[in-house]
């Protein structure tokens, strides 16, 4: 989504992630739900406080590198230029060996508050439960645009799980 000339989210974590996504060698557990959404909401948190390294240790291993590099550039979820006032996590769901979870971020950009919905993938990995994925949702439209199910795409996946976050 665009802000201010700002596009924000996907570009940070969704280009990052050659190396997770769709296969994890652990089952899920009964408290997966319950695992995903707590990893979210820190990532959110420390989108919030500009908290850099408390986000990037929500993260699978294998999107760290990248993640140093691109969080507070201009695109970067912890990007100098704008605040994130308000995060909420919608929604939390199973998909395969995955959790999504569902989210929708106040984003400040020169003053101007504008919601962005995203979606993360939390994957376990290697015991751990960590963030392998993140995508835009599409913005909200008016609600006489609705969007139809037929319009609005399903997050995208990437390539095998890494390795757990480093703790």
């Amino acid at each position: 989504m665009r802000r201010g000339g700002v596009l924000f989210g996907a570009v940070l974590l969704g280009a990052a992630l050659a190396g997770c996504g769709d296969s994890s060698s652990d089952e899920p557990t009964p408290d997966a739900g319950e695992r995903a959404r707590e990893r979210v909401q820190a990532y959110l948190d420390a989108m919030k406080a500009k908290d850099v390294a408390a986000g990037r240790a929500q993260l699978c291993a294998a999107m760290q590198a990248t993640f140093d590099r691109i969080a507070t550039g201009p695109n970067g979820d912890f990007a100098a230029h704008f605040t994130v006032p308000d995060a909420t996590i919608d929604s939390v769901r199973a998909e395969g060996a995955h959790q999504l979870v569902d989210a929708t971020v106040t984003v400040a950009v020169a003053g101007e508050p504008g919601p962005v919905g995203l979606v993360f993938t939390v994957t376990l990995v290697d015991g751990h439960w960590c963030i392998s994925d993140e995508v835009p949702t599409p913005a909200p439209k008016p609600d006489d645009e609705a969007p139809t199910p037929a319009s609005t795409p399903s997050p995208s996946r990437a390539g095998p799980a890494g390795p757990a976050p480093s703790t």
